[in-house]
């Protein structure tokens, strides 16, 4: 067991040299020291989550069978998907270059750490919805105004995973913790 926590402690200590290191470089500074980068990467981060989520909320609501239910979920998913993508391609790049920004300081932040935990949880919700759980057989009850439980499940837990990404998210600059770092 102690051998794990002196592993775990020089991961940790290479991890935070390595986020030293590319705080240090050029483009981190020139993202921190310009004076209109961070307000346009930041204002590019809140639009494409407002595209993302708008558009993931109708899913999910529709899973929780609240909305839309004389739509057949496949017709939903193909016109909803690929704003849902562009907007999450958009709102990823432009949330790497907010980290890039300062990024030990938002490894230090607990508000940071509970948000990509949740961001990997609801990726993986979404996994598993896809490809193994109910959007497997979506053919089965596609145009039911009723969905399967698991539907129904998945569509809760994003819904509340995005909730927990978007108040960490907000939390992130109102920190008042002592950081971890």
């Amino acid at each position: 067991m102690l051998l794990i926590r002196k592993e775990v402690a020089h991961l940790m200590s290479s991890f935070l040299s390595f986020l030293q290191w590319l705080q240090a470089t050029p483009f981190s500074t020139g993202i921190r020291e310009s004076t209109w980068w961070y307000p346009v990467i930041e204002s590019v981060h809140v639009l494409s989550l407002c595209l993302f989520l708008g558009i993931a909320l109708f899913w999910d609501l529709r899973l929780l069978c609240f909305g839309l239910r004389r739509v057949p979920v496949s017709e939903l998913a193909s016109r909803l998907m690929p704003w849902t993508f562009v907007g999450f391609i958009f709102m990823t790049g432009s949330g790497l270059l907010l980290f890039i920004d300062e990024p030990v300081r938002f490894y230090g932040n607990i508000f940071f750490r509970m948000k990509v935990v949740a961001l990997i949880l609801a990726g993986l919700n979404a996994w598993y919805f896809h490809y193994s759980g109910a959007g497997r057989r979506i053919i089965d009850w596609d145009t039911s105004s009723t969905t399967p439980r698991g539907a129904r499940l998945a569509g809760a837990v994003s819904l509340f995973l995005w909730a927990v990404i978007v108040v960490c998210g907000r939390f992130i600059a109102y920190n008042w913790f002592k950081p971890l770092v």
